[in-house]
């Protein structure tokens, strides 16, 4: 935040932090080699959008999770924003490729909360990872099991941790 954002008295953005954690994870280089997701825009969306949701999920186990789990969302739809313009949609569509982005982001909690409580995730991740066509067993392994371990420790990790940026 600024000087003259703190002089008027404005918020810092909370959820920056878990925010920013979250896209350094997704854009590890282990989902796009060993995991084959694919890299390219909407293969590191994907990737970002689907460790989102996981975080978000777990951000819907605390008492007093609501609140930050909307703050991450909106700080996504800032990022989904800024990343838009950069590579040159107008001000005419970009709200129509966020809406979108939100909707797709609904989805995959729906899809990896189901997968979650039936304890195979497996089919979410190639609907929405790979879009519907994993590269390979092994390659699909791998993303599924380092996602559920990364589901596991966040469970481990307390609140305050995870909001501050702290991921397993």
């Amino acid at each position: 935040m600024s000087w003259l954002g703190k002089l008027l008295g404005e918020k810092p953005d909370e959820a920056l932090p878990l925010y920013n954690a979250v896209v350094g994870r997704a854009r590890a280089e282990h989902w796009y080699r060993e995991g084959a997701v694919p890299d390219t825009v909407d293969g590191r969306f994907d990737m970002i959008a689907t460790l989102l949701a996981i975080v978000m999920l777990r951000l819907e186990t605390e008492r007093l999770g609501g609140e930050p789990a909307a703050r991450l969302a909106e700080r996504f739809v800032d990022d989904m924003d800024g990343q838009l313009r950069e590579i040159g949609i107008g001000d005419i569509i970009v709200g129509k490729h966020i809406g979108k982005m939100m909707s797709m982001l609904g989805g995959r909690l729906g899809a990896y909360r189901d997968g979650l409580a039936a304890g195979d995730i497996a089919p979410a991740l190639v609907r929405n990872l790979y879009r519907g066509a994993a590269r390979d067993d092994t390659a699909l392994a791998h993303v599924r099991e380092s996602v559920m371990a990364f589901h596991a420790g966040l469970a481990a990790t307390p609140l305050p941790n995870l909001l501050s940026g702290e991921l397993p």
